[in-house]
């Protein structure tokens, strides 16, 4: 396939563009490497054909992945991670649920469990005013003591989606259902196909960072080649209009 010098800097162009936008993507997850409960995305790119010849990529779909992170251990009895599939849900100030696999929870104000960001936890009970201490079970049961007993005074469920590499993200570690995605199924944590509840723990992200900083070298790499095969083009058109000038 013969190529004028205009569609070669038009597919340079559109590579180097394209590349950005993967750095951009690549250089998200590096920096979210620490942040509880986030999982990583790629960029997906597709050609352009354009009168049976090749027209360069545009971005076509971000792709999120949900592996499971790594669990490390903390001293506060309401930051809770998930083992196996499943979402916390929380409910968001404009009145729609929102997912997440970050378990950092609290107490608010008015005893209620909120995320990290604030929100609500959605969850069946509440937490009793005379409570002084709080433990949440492997099956989502909310244990609160009260004097020298326990007693359970709720329930925490767990949400899936038929795809959730489909989820809507919202920001904030936060996911939206979508058509994509399909709707939320709740269910009793550590019953069949949903994880189960670990107290005392938050999941790690799920960044491979080796596989991460491998990207990014190899798309600086891609960048700093298409950009040469740019300038020298860009130079070949300009000694072409001056010839023929």
């Amino acid at each position: 396939m013969t190529f004028t010098l205009t569609q070669i800097l038009n597919v340079t162009r559109s590579g180097m563009l394209t590349q950005l936008l993967d750095l951009d993507v690549v250089s998200n997850n590096l920096a979210n490497v620490n942040t509880i409960g986030y999982k990583s995305s790629r960029a997906n790119f597709q050609e352009l054909l354009n009168a049976r010849q090749y027209g360069g990529v545009q971005l076509s779909s971000t792709q999120n992945f949900m592996q499971q992170g790594s669990l490390s251990e903390t001293s506060n009895a309401l930051d809770l991670a998930i083992q196996g599939p499943g979402f916390f849900a929380v409910s968001l100030p404009d009145g729609r649920t929102a997912y997440t696999r970050d378990g950092r929870f609290g107490l608010g104000p008015d005893l209620q469990i909120v995320s990290a960001n604030g929100y609500p936890l959605v969850w069946d009970g509440q937490i009793p005013q005379d409570a002084v201490a709080v433990h949440i079970n492997p099956d989502g049961t909310v244990m609160a003591q009260q004097g020298d007993t326990w007693n359970q005074v709720g329930t925490i469920q767990l949400n899936r989606f038929p795809n959730p590499n489909g989820l809507q993200n919202f920001g904030q570690n936060l996911w939206l259902a979508s058509d994509v995605s399909g709707a939320a199924e709740a269910g009793a944590p550590a019953s069949e196909n949903f994880g189960q509840i670990v107290g005392n723990a938050v999941e790690q992200s799920n960044v491979d960072m080796a596989s991460e900083m491998t990207q990014m070298i190899s798309l600086q790499r891609s960048f700093e080649l298409s950009l040469r095969t740019f300038q020298q083009t860009d130079q070949m058109l300009g000694e072409a209009i001056h010839i023929r000038a």
